[in-house]
């Protein structure tokens, strides 16, 4: 019997050389709350009980991720990350510990946190045979890799066979929310977006999606690119 063919992976896994401190915690609190392959995703995941369960796609250096969490201890909140040094950082924004700590004997998270988040190291696609249908709530895809070239847009994480897993994953009325400040991405989003039949747009003006959300975090690349002129969108877009 022939065996299904892993996807191949583009983007980088690893930055720069990851300090000491980052290192300790990648190795000692990472698998703490690593979810593992065959893991079923479901609200039984979680330290503390939860009544929803949030995704974030590629959350890049963490921070939108850990506040959300931070904000809303009653959601359970699945990040997937390939990037270790963003997986690096997502933990020191948890757990409190800075790159120059005297790491304590036994790792724990902040005070002012509960044990909300599980994390997946790994491609997403190989991820989405975890989650069974209708499972999630809100899904966050913010600001991806647009990949500008046209010979590279296969590798657009927007594209019919991702969103119809999202699509599968998401309950009704269920939210997918993707930002981006790259204008290439913003009319592919747009027009992938326009021909998928599970979703529709929830914007009814143009404050609905030039304009950060009620609940929206702010990153450090988000601004970074307000400070080069690039002007994100944020779209809402609702399972049928």
């Amino acid at each position: 019997m022939n065996q299904p063919q892993t996807p191949k992976f583009f983007g980088r896994r690893k930055g720069r050389t990851i300090r000491c401190a980052k290192t300790v915690l990648l190795s000692d609190f990472l698998p703490r709350l690593r979810i593992q392959d065959e893991q079923q995703i479901d609200k039984h995941l979680f330290g503390t009980p939860v009544d929803k369960l949030y995704l974030e796609i590629g959350f890049g250096n963490g921070e939108h991720l850990a506040e959300q969490a931070r904000r809303n201890p009653n959601i359970g909140f699945i990040g997937a990350e390939v990037f270790q040094n963003g997986v690096a950082n997502l933990l020191t924004l948890i757990t409190g510990i800075k790159i120059k700590d005297d790491l304590p004997e036994t790792i724990t998270l902040s005070a002012d946190r509960v044990d909300n988040i599980r994390i997946y190291d790994n491609d997403m696609r190989l991820l989405f045979k975890q989650i069974p249908d209708q499972t999630l709530d809100k899904i966050f895809l913010l600001f991806p890799d647009p990949w500008p070239k046209k010979r590279h847009a296969n590798r657009r994480f927007v594209n019919p066979d991702n969103i119809a897993q999202m699509a599968r994953c998401l309950k009704k009325g269920g939210i997918l929310r993707i930002a981006t400040d790259h204008k290439v991405y913003k009319h592919w989003t747009l027009q992938q977006m326009r021909n998928a039949p599970q979703f529709k747009w929830t914007a009814t003006c143009g404050n609905d999606w030039k304009h950060e959300p009620s609940d929206w975090v702010q990153t450090k690349y988000q601004r970074k690119a307000l400070a080069e002129g690039r002007r994100p969108i944020f779209l809402d877009y609702q399972k049928i």
